[in-house]
């Protein structure tokens, strides 16, 4: 009598990266990175980010650190690129703004980079194409911003120059 061994069925995996980057972990970290401990009687809400923003040097990169977990996850589980885009570029704002001292943290506090990137996890999950419509507009409006403080600066500099220098000649041309 021959036996046959019957092939064993695994089910398939409905979500790439397991367990470690599913929706509840991913938003438990960001909310204990963003807004875990409020401060009685107000409505502000802060995290580990926001402390260990406070170490000068340091804190920033290490929350930024800290952010890119949910990026990985983001990007494990198949979020379009323009969204991913948003998603580093809001973990860029928080630790470059943040790292000004004391208005930094205040901002990082308010920003909640790691809230703003869950949503936009899941939001591109269930609504992919507004989060990805949204993602671009945003994109654009960050380029705006950044050719603005690029150009402003340089269009400042070129006015003083051409006034410092026409006054530099008025000057010699009155002493002769």
């Amino acid at each position: 009598m021959q036996t046959t061994a019957k092939p064993e069925i695994l089910s398939p995996r409905t979500k790439r990266g397991g367990k470690m980057f599913d929706d509840e972990h991913l938003d438990i970290l960001s909310h204990v990175l963003d807004d875990f401990i409020r401060i009685p009687g107000t409505p502000i809400r802060f995290g580990l980010d926001g402390i260990v923003g406070l170490i000068p040097g340091v804190g920033d990169a290490i929350g930024g650190i800290a952010s890119c977990v949910i990026l990985v996850a983001a990007w494990v589980r198949g979020v379009p690129q323009p969204v991913l885009a948003r998603m580093v570029a809001n973990v860029a704002i928080e630790v470059v703004v943040g790292a000004v001292p004391v208005l930094g943290d205040v901002f990082d506090i308010a920003w909640r980079a790691n809230r703003r990137n869950y949503a936009l996890l899941t939001g591109s999950i269930y609504e992919p194409r507004k989060m990805r419509r949204q993602s671009w507009l945003f994109l654009a409006g960050l380029c705006v911003l950044l050719m603005a403080l690029v150009i402003l600066p340089t269009l400042l500099v070129a006015w003083l120059a051409v006034h410092v220098f026409g006054d530099i000649e008025g000057l010699r041309t009155r002493h002769r």
